[in-house]
């Protein structure tokens, strides 16, 4: 966790930060040539004259307060932006941090989230058909009139999440899943295999 962290001017060539949580940084003049940062956090991060080359981005999230470095292309790099109305569709965000990420009414439909971390995260209205959640750790996340028809939710942790409105029809769970307290989910049409 390098979240809000000071790395103004630092040395990071070819370093591994696969997975690591960089939201709010400061990168600014830090020398990341050849760094692995596969599915890193990038959410508000201040990247200006960053070296970039040679950088793996795959599976990175950012969001509109991340600063990128002049001439840099994060959808060409294959980075996913993050926020509301976001088009994600069929994204591969496997163990992504998306904390208290704001994903309202985003078009999540077929995306790979097995694993994530979405604690807090606001789903609210999301397209989530088809979506993979399996394991996935989506407590306390606002899931009001989202769309969850056909996801895949064995041993994900939904407890405190607040799923008013939501169309779980035939989405797949298991006995590890957990639901929120009081939620009965087989009214909702979810199939446990």
């Amino acid at each position: 966790r390098l979240s809000e962290a000071n790395l103004e001017g630092a040395n990071l060539r070819v370093t591994n930060l696969e997975g690591a949580n960089l939201e709010g940084a400061d990168l600014s003049g830090a020398n990341l040539s050849g760094a692995n940062l596969t599915g890193v956090d990038l959410r508000g991060t201040n990247l200006t004259g960053v070296d970039l080359t040679g950088v793996d981005l795959t599976r990175a999230v950012a969001n509109g307060r991340t600063v990128w470095p002049d001439d840099f292309d994060p959808d060409v790099a294959g980075v996913y932006e993050i926020g509301p109305g976001a088009n994600l569709s069929g994204a591969k965000l496997y163990r992504a941090n998306l904390e208290g990420a704001n994903l309202e009414e985003a078009d999540l439909r077929g995306a790979d989230l097995t694993g994530a971390f979405l604690a807090g995260a606001s789903l609210y209205r999301a397209n989530l058909e088809g979506v993979n959640l399996a394991g996935a750790m989506i407590t306390k996340a606002n899931l009001e009139g989202a769309n969850l028809e056909g996801a895949m939710l064995p041993g994900a942790n939904l407890t405190g999440a607040f799923l008013v409105g939501a169309d779980l029809k035939g989405a797949r769970a298991n006995g590890y899943t957990k639901w929120p307290h009081g939620f009965a989910p087989l009214p909702t049409g979810v199939i446990f295999e």
